[in-house]
């Protein structure tokens, strides 16, 4: 599903160089659940982001099925990405004079995925959202809004689900929650790669990869 060749990514500034990524060969299997965990700067929010065809690396190659994904245009990539990947972070980054079925709906809105307003709603009632998709995201607590996020990755019916930190402004009770739905995907099919500091994935994962100044431990 994902093969990482040789990735590095390196961030230049003024005075020097940070390389967030060095030379790292990764396999990611259809299906699979891994984990990826690493010290604050070990370059797990830059490798997912790569992945997602969201950060250009400075050297080596991702590919996503047999798609070379930055061999693509931007808008090839875009298109890609909205149409086989479901993003979650752990600040949710919901549109805020948005209402929750609005949010959950906004990559339909945009053009990027033919589904109906039902499928939307269908998504609210099985993340146990119905009776809030009214209310905008300061109306919510912290568990429905990163559940309305999860809502909203899943409604492009996404080969891959990439998740950042997803709990990490939860509770513990409503974290578990959301590894749950995460899990569920996996247990359909999907394939699920989620960065954390926490163990609580760990149950669910297939594989747990460490990573160091950038390198896979």
């Amino acid at each position: 599903m994902v093969s990482i060749e040789k990735v590095s990514k390196i961030y230049k500034t003024k005075f020097n160089e940070v390389k967030a990524l060095d030379d790292i060969t990764l396999k990611v299997e259809e299906g699979e659940f891994v984990v990826v965990r690493g010290s604050s700067g070990s370059g797990k929010t830059t490798l997912l982001l790569t992945i997602g065809g969201m950060l250009r690396p400075t050297k080596g190659k991702v590919i996503i099925g047999d798609n070379d994904i930055y061999a693509m245009s931007i808008r090839e990539r875009a298109i890609f990405r909205a149409r086989n990947i479901g993003f979650v972070f752990q600040m949710f980054h919901l549109v805020p004079y948005l209402s929750l079925i609005e949010n959950v709906l906004l990559p339909a809105k945009v053009g990027v995925v033919q589904v109906g307003k039902e499928y939307g709603m269908e998504l609210v009632k099985r993340l146990h959202l119905f009776g809030r998709e009214r209310h905008k995201p300061s109306e919510l607590s912290a568990g429905e809004k990163q559940r309305t996020a999860i809502a909203r990755a899943l409604l492009n019916q996404p080969k891959i689900i990439l998740a950042d930190e997803p709990t990490g402004n939860l509770d513990p009770d409503n974290a578990g929650e959301v590894i749950g739905y995460l899990a569920e995907f996996h247990r359909n099919g999907g394939t699920v790669i989620v960065v954390t500091h926490g163990i609580i994935a760990d149950q669910y994962a297939d594989r747990i990869i460490h990573l160091k100044d950038g390198q896979v431990g």
